[in-house]
């Protein structure tokens, strides 16, 4: 069950609950209601930082706004893929319980039979059936073998479902434009960063990044929208080619990418940007139709260290304040966040 609270805390987050959704410009549905129970029981870190976020720009939250946030950070994974897997599961328990149906028939039949042979023992002059005590026993030793079969059978299946349930959960997370994390699984992965922080070392990180694609509008109103995925996949190429280990690069939304660094100090990190970057300027990409090079691609950074005690929106806004200086002082550069 995911919400192990009893009666008495759960009255408790529904008080807490209704008049945030009610200042909400989303209907008060069971959808809303999900997201604000989790987000005021504080047991979904991810759906915590997206929250705050949106209510830091002063508007109520609107119904898309509410169904990105259950889609996102409350629902785990499709319905569709949800309901595939819990038919396969069904599907296996009825196969497993129709074999121990009929192992468990021809255990009781075996055992009439040996309670007839038993009684037959005990009367002197009555023979026994040896005959019926093989056939017994050869049709409760084929019954356990279809049984053994039929759960080595299932257990197999089982795991298959368990890995198509893996592979459900990764696609939730993953951007399928440029195959990058995306904003939910960076979310989900920022917040298991920071909650494994150590207070009183933080000089070798983490880092953050954040990456914008310069004048991305003037691309699509330029060369069309097709042109301008095209444009998003080859930077997350360059990106996805300069992360390792436990780096996350994941696309935040449109043209704009973001980079987490668990365990690089600033100095790396700012060293990794400027190396992204001109790796972006001095690439060029090709329009399927010609092969002709388009226009020169450039990449705008921001760069932030995380400070002790910081909360992932704070850190977010510093890395993003840093991007904007970036666009702000010319564009395709590096920028570093300030301490507040």
């Amino acid at each position: 069950m995911k919400y192990p609270h009893s009666k008495e805390e759960s009255s408790e987050f529904l008080r807490l609950a209704l008049p945030l959704m009610a200042r909400q410009d989303a209907a008060l549905h069971p959808v809303s209601y999900a997201v604000w129970y989790e987000y005021v029981a504080g047991i979904n870190h991810t759906l915590t930082i997206a929250t705050d976020t949106l209510l830091a720009k002063g508007a109520p939250l609107a119904e898309d706004d509410i169904k990105m946030l259950f889609e996102r950070h409350v629902a785990d994974v499709c319905n569709e893929a949800a309901s595939a897997i819990v038919a396969g599961f069904q599907r296996v328990l009825g196969d497993i319980s129709q074999s121990t149906e009929v192992a468990a028939k021809e255990a009781d039949v075996f055992g009439v039979t040996l309670q007839r042979i038993a009684q037959d023992g005990t009367n002197p002059g009555a023979t026994l059936d040896l005959q019926a005590l093989l056939d017994g026993t050869q049709t409760m030793q084929a019954s356990v073998a279809t049984l053994k079969t039929q759960l080595n059978a299932s257990q197999q299946e089982i795991e298959r479902l368990r890995e198509e349930v893996n592979r459900a959960r990764d696609a939730s997370l993953t951007d399928s434009l440029t195959g990058l994390v995306n904003r939910k699984g960076f979310d989900q992965a920022l917040a298991n960063c920071l909650s494994g922080v150590d207070a009183e070392c933080t000089a070798e990180g983490p880092c953050l990044l954040m990456g914008d694609i310069d004048h991305f509008k003037t691309i699509n109103d330029t060369y069309g929208h097709l042109f301008g995925d095209k444009v998003i996949r080859a930077v997350a190429s360059v990106i996805k080619g300069h992360v390792k280990g436990r780096d996350t690069a994941a696309r935040y939304g449109g043209e704009e990418f973001v980079i987490l660094l668990p365990d690089t100090p600033l100095h790396g990190a700012q060293a990794l940007a400027e190396h992204i970057r001109h790796s972006i300027e001095n690439g060029r990409i090709k329009r399927s139709s010609s092969q002709e090079a388009v226009a020169q691609v450039t990449l705008s950074l921001g760069v932030a260290h995380y400070h002790p005690g910081e909360s992932a929106t704070a850190f977010i806004e510093r890395a993003d304040r840093a991007l904007y200086l970036s666009k702000r002082d010319g564009r395709n550069r590096v920028s570093t966040a300030t301490a507040h």
